[in-house]
């Protein structure tokens, strides 16, 4: 086979509709379609959740910092890679990567992956990516340099499984959970360290800052998940320990109100002795009061228009996933995430004794 003669390059205005296309290829079943499309796989299978709505692909909610990569072969679209940009952290995040399959599909993805690199060399710290393991998606990353530091579990919850009523002021009080405040940033971080094992909380590098972002600003802990946040109220909230320590946390929740056509979201961090089921219940009656959906309202439009739920769970926090089947959500898909440094760490300057 003749090597490809394509190019890589920014997408423009008039490739939306090749975009969108290409990118609807990608999340059809392969008997379904005349060309076969490689992609990561994300999140779910297309007959559970369509992840074309889900993210939005290719240019719907487009941000103009967020860079959008084609490849170009013979004036045809033959690949496609979208990255969210995360001007907080100055990280990077692929969220798309797709390629149409006639025997060269993995040298497509390769070629744009290694171009968005040389970008975010002088313009990011480093790259993440998540991805189904098939398709060659890992090997792909890991001769890209990517290393994998982790595997989520993707779980839904189906909108026709009932939503519990908001407890009252009394109960939540009594439950020890509260909205998280900035002030709760030492508290976030401790519970996170507690909660995730040294390697991959030195990879993933947190810091105070991070935590005490709110609203929409606040987007950590990262999951596979994390893109469609962008479309999402976010809110938090934090489960305090009981007397005498109640200046530490035992869990932490983080809900997302879609405001598209999308999933809501659930995410938990909780210490490994804990039982955070309480908390979760709570998430799933924040989500029904916020949408209309709970038993106090039943709106019966919301309802139709809802599109469940969805949590990711890493595979360290072991029984957390246990406890979200017990109310209602059920395993889909099983991913791999990963990360690209494109800067190199040095130590930290010290001051040291001087000696005479």
């Amino acid at each position: 086979m003749s090597p490809r003669v394509g190019r890589v390059r920014f997408a423009r205005l008039t490739d939306l509709a090749a975009l969108g296309e290409l990118s609807r290829l990608s999340q059809a079943p392969a008997n379904g379609t005349d060309a076969r499309v490689r992609s990561l796989g994300l999140p779910v299978s297309a007959s559970a959740v369509s992840v074309f709505s889900l993210f939005r692909m290719p240019l719907g909610a487009f941000q103009p910092h967020d860079p959008l990569y084609v490849y170009e072969d013979e004036h045809r679209l033959a690949g496609l890679a979208r990255v969210e940009r995360d001007a907080h952290r100055d990280e990077w995040t692929i969220v798309e990567l797709d390629a149409i399959d006639h025997g060269d599909a993995g040298d497509i993805r390769l070629r744009l992956v290694q171009h968005l690199l040389r970008d975010a060399g002088h313009r990011a710290s480093r790259v993440h990516v998540a991805c189904a393991d098939r398709d060659g998606n890992v090997e792909l990353f890991m001769q890209a340099g990517f290393a994998r530091y982790g595997e989520e579990r993707i779980f839904f919850r189906p909108a026709s499984e009932a939503l519990p009523a908001l407890p009252s002021d009394a109960e939540t009080t009594d439950a020890r959970i509260r909205p998280a405040a900035p002030l709760d940033a030492l508290q976030l971080s401790r519970l996170y360290a507690g909660a995730t094992p040294a390697p991959v909380a030195r990879i993933e590098a947190y810091r105070i800052p991070d935590w005490e972002r709110q609203a929409t600003q606040w987007r950590v802990p990262r999951s596979a998940l994390t893109p469609i946040l962008r479309f999402a109220d976010l809110e938090g909230f934090v489960e305090t320990c009981p007397p005498p320590a109640t200046e530490e946390l035992s869990a932490f929740l983080q809900v997302a109100v879609a405001k598209e056509d999308q999933p809501h979201y659930l995410r938990v961090i909780t210490r490994p002795d804990h039982d955070p089921s309480a908390l979760i219940r709570y998430g799933l009656a924040v989500i029904g009061e916020r949408t209309g959906a709970g038993p106090a309202r039943r709106d019966r439009d919301a309802m139709r228009r809802d599109r469940g739920i969805m949590t990711a769970v890493r595979t360290y926090e072991s029984p957390l996933d246990r406890r979200f089947e017990e109310v209602g959500f059920g395993h889909l898909a099983d991913v791999s995430i990963l990360v690209r440094e494109t800067l190199v760490r040095v130590a930290e300057p010290a001051m040291v004794p001087a000696v005479q």
